[in-house]
Parts: C-alpha cells; structure tokens; sequence
C-alpha cells in the first residue's frame, strides 16, 4: 500500500470511531428519558452457571422467556421468567420443580403437550439451582407496578385502581 492510501485508510478508521464515539455519547445522553432494562438477577455467579446448565438440559427457553428474550421457534404461552422471583419463593419453586405433577401445585389451562413437565427426575441440585435462580430473577419496583396494573386489566377487564391488586 503506498502512503496516500495509507492517509485515506487511517482517515477512514478515524471517521468511523469518530462516528461510534458520537453515538455512544448520543445513547448516554438520552439515558434519562429511558429507564433501561427492568431486569437483574440476585443470583451468584456459581448458581447462575449451575441453573444455565439445567435450563439448556430442560430446555427451558423453548417455552419461556428471560431476560427479555425468546427463542426463535418460541410459540408455547409460558410464563416469562423474567421477575419470577418476585412471585414465588425459592421453596415454592423448588417443590414446583420436584412434583410428580405440577399441574397439582399451578394447573394450567394450556394443552396437555404445553403444560410444564415435571423435573422429579432432575437432581436434587439441578432443581435447587434452578429454583435459587430463578428465585433471583427480579424486575425493578416501578416495571413490577406496571405489570401488576396490566395483569389486573387484563384479568378483569376493569382499570386498575391502586387500592385494588
């Protein structure tokens, strides 16, 4: 390469972090008006590594959500994970996770084929993962309003009054 298409190459790479610096900048400055993902987890690392191997062995995203995402082929209408922990308790989830038949703990109205499938036959430490974890998925306070007031509307068909839940 001789040395004015060196100029012009290293002109070109400037311009472009030039760019992405701008809109880096851009993105930060309009964190204000943007309250950013409501998600977090309150789990630690070594659950979180334990639980991702139980959800990828149960296969768990084929049906539910998390961190705001679905698979690909996602169709089945299953709970989102996401804030689950401010629903039910480690214990809860533990025991739903352990049942012979969880439809006995949380029926479902879904089909048969779609209805969670018992994880009896999971270790103990797989299910204990996966319920410390998913205990651990929480949703900040002013989202968790807002999906109560939209659950209510949704079940009842009436607005949401904040003495009412």
């Amino acid at each position: 390469m001789r040395k004015g298409e060196k100029i012009i190459v290293a002109a070109m790479l400037a311009s472009v972090v030039v760019l992405v610096i701008v809109k880096v900048k851009k993105v930060s400055e309009d964190e204000g008006e943007d309250p950013g993902i409501p998600f977090y987890s309150t789990s630690s690392p070594e659950v979180e590594k334990l639980a991702a191997k139980s959800m990828h062995l149960f296969d768990c995203k084929k049906c539910h959500s998390i961190w705001g995402m679905k698979a690909f082929t996602q169709s089945v209408p299953a709970p989102s994970l996401d804030g689950m922990g401010m629903f039910r308790t480690e214990e809860w989830l533990y025991n739903y996770f352990s049942a012979e038949n969880p439809q006995k703990i949380l029926p479902s109205r879904l089909k048969k084929e779609y209805r969670m499938p018992s994880l009896s036959s999971a270790t103990e430490q797989e299910r204990r993962a996966l319920a410390k974890y998913i205990a651990g998925l929480k949703v900040e306070d002013w989202y968790f309003e807002e999906a109560k007031k939209a659950r209510y509307e949704k079940l009842t068909g009436k607005e949401y009054k904040e003495n009412e839940s």
